[in-house]
């Protein structure tokens, strides 16, 4: 074998042996931000007593506190730029809704839980129903929500695919700068993160045994609660945004079609603090609910971790609250309101 074949031999097995190299690198970079993504890093989703208030807390209880897509949006909601990247579209005749949702349709699903139009009509924004002719469009897509922070990819994504739905159908679309928004996204995630917490309540019984269903459904109806399609009680505050719910404990249906036969052994009761209209009410009708219940059931008031919760400690979560409150409501974002809602979806 002379020397050439020698050095064409050795190049070759460097190749392999480089490629394998990368490979096992991005193999535990794949590993490391999948551990990453599945660890936990939150706290328990009462807030502690006598300590700071506590991290971001996502609503993940038994019922989990999720909120489906229709419901990603409020009724009436606006393209915002306090929390969206909006692009606007002009056209020298007026843009049908229609045809503009036949170009939209194949990034629709893609961009489904952030993305946000509104149409312009006699120098008005309204969300840009499915038919009807208008001025111009907005398109907007939501920086931030509690599956993260939209990414720069995402957003070039985004406005790439609008750019192209604009070639479509012969519009024009002014692209604010792209930076500028992501740092306002940053910005407002770190908000939210402080704020993107649970106040999580637990009536168990004083003696064991278990509570008689039919007393707990009057206890719940008679403050006001009702009972939802999820097995779970609510209290609904202004615009029908809910307060608070009550729910069994152990996960099981609570309220199956409104009604309650068999007995429970705890009941949990729980405010995503920022979803909830008027933090300090929303609060003081919950607690009210909690020793109402462990009144009538003999029961006794106690945190995720079985401690109980007396009186002390109730006022202390509710001083907890506050700074949280005033921290949205500086920034615009009033908890319950509709760019509440939107954000903590």
């Amino acid at each position: 074998m002379t020397d050439f074949q020698f050095g064409l031999l050795a190049i070759g097995v460097l190749a392999v042996l480089g490629v394998l190299a990368y490979n096992k690198v991005q193999e535990r970079r794949v590993r490391r931000e999948t551990l990453a993504a599945f660890e936990p890093h939150h706290a328990d989703a009462l807030l502690e007593r006598g300590t700071e208030p506590a991290p971001r807390i996502e609503p993940a209880i038994s019922p989990r506190a999720v909120h489906s897509a229709d419901e990603h949006h409020a009724p009436g909601a606006l393209p915002d730029e306090r929390i969206d990247y909006v692009l606007e579209l002009r056209a020298g005749r007026p843009i049908a809704a229609h045809e503009f949702f036949f170009a939209w349709a194949p990034s629709e699903h893609r961009f489904a839980q952030r993305a946000l139009f509104a149409g312009q009509s006699d120098g008005r924004w309204q969300p840009l129903p499915r038919e009807g002719n208008f001025t111009g469009i907005r398109a907007a897509l939501q920086l931030v929500n509690r599956r993260g922070l939209v990414n720069e990819a995402e957003l070039l994504e985004f406005r790439s695919a609008l750019e192209t739905l604009c070639a479509k159908i012969g519009a024009t679309v002014e692209a604010p700068e792209m930076k500028q928004a992501l740092d306002r996204g940053r910005a407002l995630d770190a908000i939210c993160a402080d704020a993107d917490i649970q106040v999580v309540i637990h009536v168990v019984p004083s003696i064991p045994g278990r509570f008689p269903g039919a007393e707990v459904r009057k206890v719940a109806e008679s403050a006001g609660l009702q009972p939802g399609p999820d097995g779970r009680y609510l209290l609904r505050g202004p615009d029908e945004h809910e307060r608070f719910y009550l729910y069994d404990r152990s996960g099981a249906a609570l309220a199956p079609g409104g009604h309650m036969e068999d007995s429970v052994q705890a009941l949990t009761l729980a405010m995503d603090v920022p979803r909830a209209p008027e933090t300090a009410r929303s609060f003081g009708a919950m607690t009210l609910l909690a020793r109402d219940l462990a009144a009538a059931l003999h029961g006794r008031l106690v945190d995720d971790n079985d401690r109980p919760l007396d009186e002390k400690a109730l006022v202390a979560i509710g001083q907890q609250l506050e700074p949280v409150r005033a921290q949205l409501e500086a920034q615009g974002i009033a908890p319950g309101g509709a760019l509440a809602l939107r954000l903590f979806s």
